[in-house]
């Protein structure tokens, strides 16, 4: 037997959560099977723990697009009982039962191994969020953002991918300035490495001009919409936006000016069909480039029994930080 928190869905197409107990002839199939110890909370999350967003294809259902923990069994040789190992992406926990549970069960080709010097806490600390922050600012890295170009900007940086990209982008020696609607948390933020505090207000609202002075020297932005719109224009000459997330809506009310008078880059970053050897690199720049004490400062712990309150709190953007699922509690 094993715990998970389990969505079901009745004939009037409502949801409910709640934790139960499962025989282990109930997982799905799979070539390794993991005791899990941590999971984490992301947006997709959020969404297939509430109304599905379209995401969870049959019920009933196990959430938890990320997990970390001991292989207990493996049909696969890349992979033996004992080994640590991560999971995010590849559409687990969404139409594949995923990490709010004790024990899961995946394809080998979905997992990497833990990293040395990481335990597995810290790597659902980090989670899909951290990943794709550490991938945004690889691929900033990899169209020419160096320490000295100028600021960065970070938008949703209070959010689990702003937090991390903030931390990291400061450790490299950039310039952080960080986009909240929170006032409250600029305490937060700076502690995290941001230089300025940018108010959301100030980027919120579109303007008619397609370009107004360039300012930054890289983006990762997490709120898509007007904002995103309204950064393009002021990006410096060849600096690029890194497109995380859609918090701010999906629509982008823009010109290709900002592309073909400045040269500016949007570099879309995708991390749930990243190939391996792209994670892999991620995790270990991670392991280098994150400040562990600054994740620590991120860390929120739950249950799973706290996971549908928290699922709803994060859809409207009431989440602070990393939150950190223990399945056994």
């Amino acid at each position: 037997m094993f715990r998970a928190l389990v969505v079901e869905k009745d004939a009037d197409g409502q949801t409910q959560a709640g934790v139960q107990e499962l025989a282990e002839d109930r997982l799905p199939e799979g070539d390794v099977t993991v005791a899990v110890e941590y999971s984490t909370l992301n947006y997709k999350d959020g969404l297939c723990l509430t109304s599905g967003g379209g995401l969870v294809k049959s019920y009933p259902h196990v959430p938890g697009i990320d997990f970390a923990g001991t292989v207990e069994a493996s049909d696969d040789p890349r992979y033996r009982p004992g080994d640590k190992v991560i999971l995010t992406g590849w559409h687990v926990g969404e139409r594949h039962w995923g990490g709010y549970a004790t024990r899961a069960r995946v394809k080998a080709d979905w997992l990497v191994p833990l990293p040395e010097g990481l335990s597995t806490q810290q790597a659902m600390a980090i989670g899909t969020a951290g990943l794709t922050a550490m991938l945004a600012v690889i691929a900033l890295e990899d169209h020419g953002l160096e320490p000295g170009a100028g600021e960065v900007l970070v938008t949703g940086a209070a959010g689990g991918v702003g937090s991390v990209a903030v931390a990291v982008l400061a450790a490299l020696g950039h310039p952080v300035a960080a986009v909240t609607g929170r006032p409250e948390l600029e305490g937060y933020l700076r502690d995290l490495g941001a230089s300025r505090i940018v108010p959301r207000a100030e980027l919120a609202e579109a303007v008619k001009r397609p370009l107004e002075a360039e300012t930054w020297a890289g983006c990762v932005d997490a709120v898509g919409g007007t904002m995103l719109a309204r950064v393009l224009g002021q990006m410096k000459y060849r600096a690029s936006v890194a497109a995380v997330g859609l918090a701010g809506g999906a629509t982008l009310p823009t010109t290709v000016i900002p592309f073909l008078l400045r040269g500016v880059n949007l570099l879309g970053i995708d991390s749930v069909l990243r190939p391996y050897a792209d994670r892999v690199r991620a995790w270990d720049r991670l392991v280098r480039d994150l400040p562990m004490e600054k994740l620590e400062a991120m860390i929120r712990p739950a249950r799973l029994e706290d996971l549908p309150d928290l699922g709803t709190a994060i859809l409207k953007g009431q989440v602070q930080g990393r939150v950190v699922v223990d399945p056994r509690d």
